[in-house]
């Protein structure tokens, strides 16, 4: 499958820059696709949370499947076919899981290797037709608040930003970079493949 006629869904306005970047139409959903979807196949894009210990920040993942809380099936299929990028199970979290623990439990009970908060609302519309995730964090390199930082439509919260950075300036700091160099990675992968 080519992008011709996909929209790359973004949660956040970062995500919805770096799928422009890569040659992609592109949609602003929002946090767990709180804007919507729009119309067509769809195909999840931005960040995502890794479960496992194996896979650093800056991994660009092209799932082969979209996973529950329980491990349930919301979705399987080829992976799209981006160069470089490893074929993944996205767990469909409802919430942002940030304690290392947790993360591995989830890995454990559902198989999943990542996390993200729009696969699964997208899934669930049945027009999905990929998942492209970039790793800004892991349980060894957790979000330290950082997630707090963005409104649900998707925007900065900039007084969020400033609450996250002033208790835990370094991991901040950590977090930000990471989330930039995973979303790097990931607009420069998908730039052969949308362009």
């Amino acid at each position: 499958m080519d992008a011709d006629g996909v929209t790359f869904a973004c949660a956040t306005t970062a995500e919805l820059r770096a799928a422009r970047r890569a040659g992609a139409h592109a949609a602003l959903v929002g946090l767990g696709a709180a804007n919507g979807v729009p119309d067509g196949p769809v195909v999840s894009f931005g960040l995502a949370g890794a479960l496992r210990d194996d896979l650093p920040s800056g991994t660009v993942l092209d799932a082969t499947r979209v996973v529950d809380e329980d491990g349930a099936v919301l979705w399987q299929g080829e992976p799209l076919g981006v160069a470089g990028a490893r074929p993944a199970t996205i767990l469909a979290a409802h919430d942002v899981v940030d304690d290392p623990d947790e993360r591995r439990r989830l890995h454990e009970r559902t198989g999943a290797d990542a996390a993200d908060l729009e696969s699964g609302p997208l899934a669930r519309t049945g027009r999905l037709h990929g998942v492209l995730r970039g790793v800004s964090d892991t349980p060894e390199r957790t979000l330290h608040g950082i997630c707090a930082a963005v409104k649900p439509e998707g925007a900065y919260d900039w007084p969020g930003l400033v609450r996250a950075f002033a208790r835990e300036p370094r991991g901040f700091a950590r977090a930000a970079s990471d989330a930039k160099r995973a979303l790097d990675r990931l607009a420069a992968a998908t730039k052969g493949w949308a362009g």
